[in-house]
């Protein structure tokens, strides 16, 4: 089968990809690299991932204004998108080389966005061995990622459930040694 994983090729003018996508610039469903916007609790560490049709502003604003609260602090880049956020914001810029800041002088540089990289970090570990995954389906595996992200450790109340799953749906046994392997 020609084409990217999953999904019959049949067009002759359109030749599949070789060893990735190197085109500069944001990325897009409709060329082929899907952007996954997320956000991350500094307090609670709750993420919310979301594999998105674009990186444009209403795309950006819905995601944030849904995933947190009115009136939180958000910190993000100097990424113009951003600018119709209904949110306090604190930004670094990472075209001048700050990665982070220390804006009420108390010795701790609060103004940072290590968290969120550090879960893309994460993002790009787990699909790793995946070699490759259809734009079609991306948005499950990053689901299984924020998953096991906000599950943190297992829990008498998680195995239950899954106990539970998988006395009452016999077709749901293959989702609990999903999540065994992703545990373990």
């Amino acid at each position: 089968m020609r084409g990217k994983k999953g999904v019959e090729h049949f067009e002759p003018d359109d030749p599949p990809r070789h060893h990735a996508n190197k085109r500069r610039g944001r990325g897009t469903f409709a060329n082929d690299r899907p952007p996954v916007v997320g956000t991350i609790g500094r307090e609670t560490g709750q993420v919310r991932l979301r594999v998105t049709p674009d990186t444009k502003q209403l795309t950006l604003r819905e995601h944030v204004e849904q995933f947190t609260g009115e009136g939180t602090h958000i910190y993000t880049d100097e990424y113009d998108s951003y600018n119709t956020v209904q949110r306090t914001r604190s930004t670094v810029a990472h075209g001048q080389n700050e990665w982070a800041r220390d804006d009420d002088g108390d010795g701790i540089r609060e103004v940072h966005t290590n968290t969120i990289e550090g879960l893309w970090t994460g993002l790009r570990n787990f699909l790793r061995p995946f070699r490759g995954v259809s734009k079609h389906f991306l948005s499950g595996y990053v689901a299984v990622h924020e998953f096991a992200v906000n599950l943190k450790r297992v829990t008498v109340h998680f195995i239950s459930s899954l106990v539970l799953i998988h006395l009452f749906y016999p077709w749901a046994k293959a989702f609990g040694y999903f999540v065994y392997s992703i545990l373990t």
